[in-house]
């Protein structure tokens, strides 16, 4: 019975203890279920009672390869079932985190045995004498410390920033279990096949070449996990992206859709501003006060012409906004020159960038509510250019700037920009300079299609 309480003590809830770190690591932001932490308390307990007949199955065949197996897989699983009780995530997305904790649990503990093989070769732990299970835990544990925050520093805070809401690709998540799997298997072949070798205590070898090849199995055991992680960010990468091509799309279809909303309305309010200019005209000599009138409703009969008809309703519908705001919006465009873009994505790309920059000087200064906007052509590429004041500072994250909305992240729309400018073969950049907001995006001129 002593058996069973040390190795419970010494490996099986030293385990888990590690691995439930890491879980937490994982699912620190994921949605918790209703009463989370009183449920957090019974599943630990739960867990770590559950480890004391698992102490005794490690005891009875834990010096077999399936025995170490199935005890750490058993272990894996409760683990798994307590999670998916305290979060109410997706399983999935739930076995992800928990796979994804077992790897990092793998990567540490592999790490310090490729340091721990190595002194024990060179003889360096042999002074500690009496103290050495002692002094052996102190070094274990700091070091652990110390490897938890860079794998959280290198790869969970970048995984679980993407984690959130993310529809995982089910194939990759099975790829990366599979080679956790093959991870595990090998490690309990590793385990079980050099306890027979070591001499005087584990991982101390008499001959170079189990030192060696104990190392070499360290390593690719690291390099195993290492590349989980690498397979575990794509896995979110790719979806985040697949997320933002889907909205994007969604985007661009309502764009088509307010583009043919805001044409026929803009016709009918020049047609009507038109007739009635005409017939106030009529009366002009019967009041003064006509005159400030026709000036007033001048505006609604008035057309930007940029050789686009996409851009030419974006802007006036924009022209009429900037009338109303006292905003001094400039435009030199050649709207010609993007007629490679579609429909959609033109006016999605320039209803993004004006939106912007008009919510970015509305609540300027007068003077400051000013926007240039320019589109021309000069040596071969097609160029795109905007500039307005704004308020504040900017913070930049992956080269966007991070929007002033609370709770956003980056804003949508300078996101929609990149990804129509990337889609034709372009390129966005955005700086500021002093109070002077400015942002380009460059086009190869297309060729023209050959007769």
């Amino acid at each position: 019975m002593s058996e069973i309480f040390r190795l419970y003590g010494m490996v099986i809830a030293e385990f888990l203890a590690e691995l439930l770190i890491f879980c937490g690591m994982f699912l620190f932001r994921a949605e918790r279920a209703r009463g989370f932490w009183w449920k957090l308390a019974l599943s630990l307990v739960a867990i770590f009672a559950i480890g004391i007949p698992v102490a005794w199955f490690y005891t009875a065949f834990g010096e077999t390869v399936w025995g170490r197996i199935l005890v750490y897989l058993l272990l894996f699983a409760a683990v798994i079932l307590l999670a998916k009780w305290c979060f109410s995530e997706k399983f999935f997305t739930v076995l992800f985190c928990c796979t994804l904790a077992y790897a990092a649990q793998n990567l540490v503990y592999k790490l310090f045995l490729l340091l721990w093989t190595g002194g024990e070769a060179l003889r360096i732990f042999d002074t500690w004498g009496t103290n050495f299970a002692l002094y052996y835990r102190l070094v274990y544990y700091s070091f652990f410390a110390a490897a938890a925050c860079l794998v959280y520093l290198f790869f969970v805070r970048g995984i679980t920033k993407e984690l959130q809401g993310c529809d995982l690709d089910h194939r990759m998540l099975a790829i990366t279990v599979f080679v956790l799997g093959i991870t595990i298997l090998l490690c309990s072949l590793e385990d079980v096949f050099f306890s027979g070798l070591c001499v005087e205590r584990e991982n101390r070898f008499d001959r170079p070449e189990y030192v060696a090849l104990r190392e070499t199995g360290n390593a690719f055991s690291a390099v195993c996990c290492v590349i989980v992680f690498l397979l575990a960010s794509k896995t979110v990468v790719a979806r985040e992206l697949g997320r933002e091509v889907e909205e994007l799309k969604y985007a661009i279809l309502q764009s088509e859709r307010q583009y043919r909303i805001t044409k026929e309305t803009i016709d009918l309010i020049n047609i009507k501003c038109h007739d009635i200019r005409y017939r106030l005209g009529m009366l002009a000599e019967q009041g003064s006060g006509l005159e400030e009138l026709k000036r007033s409703i001048a505006i609604y009969d008035s057309r930007i012409s940029t050789g686009s008809p996409i851009l030419d309703v974006l802007l006036t519908e924009k022209s009429l906004f900037c009338e109303q705001n006292k905003i001094n919006m400039s435009c030199m465009i050649d709207g010609s020159k993007l007629s490679f873009i579609e429909e959609g994505d033109l006016y999605c790309l320039f209803g993004n960038l004006v939106d912007n920059a008009l919510e970015a000087v509305k609540g300027a200064e007068p003077d400051r509510r000013v926007i240039d906007l320019v589109v021309k052509s000069k040596d071969g590429l097609i160029l795109i250019q905007e500039e307005n004041y704004f308020a504040g500072a900017l913070n930049f994250e992956d080269g966007l700037p991070v929007t002033t909305k609370e709770g956003t992240g980056h804003g949508f729309g300078m996101r929609s920009i990149r990804l129509i400018a990337r889609k034709y073969g372009g390129e966005l950049s955005v700086s500021t300079h002093g109070e002077i907001f400015s942002l380009n995006i460059i086009f190869a001129r297309p060729e023209a299609p050959k007769a």
